[in-house]
């Protein structure tokens, strides 16, 4: 008994310190306090700066702290796919429960983004978003912090979001000051940044991040600073990317490129941003078929917009082909560009700033930066939203205040130890509320420069300003929104299923002249499938999404693997009247 009461004394010796500091990283929270639970692709210290953040600022106001239990799923993509089967499966129990009956389609009908034409469905859509109560029908989680727009609008489209304070205007100080001023603008420049069911709480832009010393290593003096430049063939190899069926942040980093080749398609035919607006709403004041246009306006201009998008998608694929791997984590290629094991990468911003930052050895000079192609990026909103049937309604609604708040937002981008700042961690990123940034507006102006001496980043300089920057980049969704989807898994047919040949017909291409020397491959190379659709900019929006995920990816595949193939052996077969040279 005695040596069993000193193993008891010493276990309890030993786990003290680590009681009592985990109690005072949780802002000293004890079982009875609130406990929140949130679901989030944020990384480990987003995560941690937030909850001790929400902790404190909550015992603050409330008198207690606040506790997060985190939800760590995986990327957004994942995310979406555990609470659309988390509110199937509730609403399916639920509904049977009530004595409903649940059709043999009930997934589909639930989780329709608009209302049913067929009765039955119609009123089980109906019922599913009449319902916002734990004990009815919920996936046991109360807010979706994080991922990117579309999922967020896909959610609130999906019914698993609500509106945060139901039919009533949100407080004050949230998205308006008491004087009417903007705090959080509904959309900038053609991005939508909040939305009723969905709100942004932080910004982002996507770039590319590189290595200095691999960069001269390669002969290469300058940094890439358009995405162009990451089809240099000296990065052969040397890129680094993320799988977008993985990560929403890197597919709209995708759709970025597209975009920004639309844009310049348009820009060569001499179109000004004052006319593209004219034409944009006349067309969707036309509402004709997606594709169609009215007479009012010029079909060149439309010819424009298909023309760049076919750029976009052959330039996705040279950079794919330079890819030395497609990675899971999108974290991953920017710590990789930090150790040399990669030249460049696609990444969101504050992976590539807060990497460069941690590579950097005080007193020296940079191993590592990020740059954001000027007009290459939009600046996209990274949203927080309250799911139907939060457990911890109050709490979630509570939480969301903190972060779309002045508190919270000093998280983003405060440098730690600063007041209000995180404690250990610099996030390095952007936040959305307009009083963080320089402004013409005296009493804005005045709040900015309270910020400013406590940021991590200069967010007064263009180059990373989010409202200069957003200036820089005019989003029409029209050009490429409805792509979104559909472009991952062109991505992943035509770059990561069919890799392997991809890489080597490349290969191929730039050891025996280089594009412009091999005309025939690069017709071959470059062609899009034609089945089960001919692959274009209209049918990718549209009759593409009506083939099965599975079906369109194999038969997608196999075509670009057989396109490969053949465009390999035709760089490798001598031009008329050449003979190739091998070694012995």
């Amino acid at each position: 008994m005695k040596n069993y009461l000193i193993i008891c004394a010493a276990i309890v010796v030993i786990a003290l310190p680590f009681f009592f500091s985990r109690k005072m990283a949780e802002g000293a929270w004890q079982p009875g306090d609130p406990q929140l639970v949130v679901v989030s692709p944020h990384n480990g210290a987003i995560r941690q700066v937030f909850a001790d953040g929400f902790s404190k600022w909550h015992a603050l106001h409330y008198g207690q702290p606040a506790r997060i239990d985190w939800r760590v799923i995986g990327g957004t993509t994942e995310i979406m796919r555990y609470l659309a089967a988390e509110y199937v499966a509730s609403a399916k129990q639920y509904f049977i429960e009530q004595g409903e009956r649940w059709p043999a389609d009930g997934e589909r009908a639930v989780l329709a983004r608009s209302s049913p034409e067929e009765a039955g469905h119609l009123k089980l859509w109906q019922a599913f978003r009449a319902s916002d109560h734990p004990q009815a029908i919920s996936c046991g989680i109360d807010v979706f912090f994080g991922g990117g727009v579309y999922d967020h609008d896909k959610a609130a489209r999906q019914g698993l979001s609500v509106p945060a304070w139901g039919q009533a205007d949100p407080p004050v100080n949230v998205f308006e000051d008491e004087q009417g001023r903007t705090l959080i603008p509904m959309a900038v420049n053609g991005e939508l940044w909040r939305d009723n069911c969905y709100y942004g709480a932080a910004l982002s832009t996507f770039g590319i991040c590189y290595n200095v010393d691999r960069l001269k290593d390669l002969g290469l003096e300058q940094a890439p600073a358009t995405w162009r430049d990451l089809a240099d063939p000296r990065l052969m190899g040397q890129i680094g990317l993320t799988d977008p069926t993985k990560s929403g942040s890197v597919a709209k980093a995708f759709e970025m490129i597209v975009h920004t080749f639309c844009a310049g398609r348009v820009a060569d035919a001499g179109y000004t941003r004052e006319q593209i607006a004219e034409y944009e709403a006349l067309i969707a004041a036309a509402a004709l078929a997606f594709g169609e246009i009215p007479a009012s306006v010029p079909a060149a201009y439309q010819q424009a917009v298909e023309s760049g998008w076919d750029d976009g998608i052959k330039m996705l694929r040279k950079i794919g082909a330079q890819a030395r791997y497609f990675t899971a984590s999108s974290e991953k290629v920017p710590v990789d560009v930090s150790m040399g094991f990669i030249a460049a990468g696609v990444c969101i911003d504050f992976y590539g700033r807060y990497q460069a930052e941690m590579s950097t050895v005080s007193g020296q000079a940079p191993v590592m930066g990020y740059i954001t192609p000027v007009g290459g990026s939009s600046v996209t909103a990274d949203p927080i939203s309250l799911l139907r049937g939060a457990p911890q309604h109050e709490l979630g609604v509570r939480f969301l205040l903190f972060v779309l708040g002045e508190e919270g937002q000093k998280l983003w981008n405060y440098r730690p130890g600063a007041p209000g700042g995180p404690e250990r961690f610099a996030l390095r990123r952007l936040p959305i509320r307009r009083d963080f940034y320089p402004s013409d507006d005296a009493v804005m102006q005045r709040r900015f420069l309270q910020h400013k001496e406590y940021l991590s980043d200069p967010l007064w300089e263009q180059s990373v300003d989010a409202y200069q920057l957003s200036d820089a980049f005019l989003y029409e969704s029209r050009w490429t929104g409805r792509h979104f989807g559909i472009l991952r898994d062109l991505m992943k047919a035509m770059c990561l299923d069919s890799g392997d040949e991809l890489r080597t017909a490349w290969s191929a291409i730039l050891e025996n002249g280089g594009a412009e020397n091999n005309p025939e491959a690069m017709q071959v190379f470059e062609e899009l499938p034609g089945e089960p659709y001919p692959l274009n900019w209209k049918s990718a929006a549209t009759t593409c999404n009506n083939v099965p995920r599975l079906t369109l990816l194999r038969a997608w595949s196999a075509f670009f693997r057989e396109q490969y193939r053949t465009a390999a052996k035709l760089a490798q077969r001598p031009a008329l009247g050449e003979t190739k040279i091998t070694s012995q």
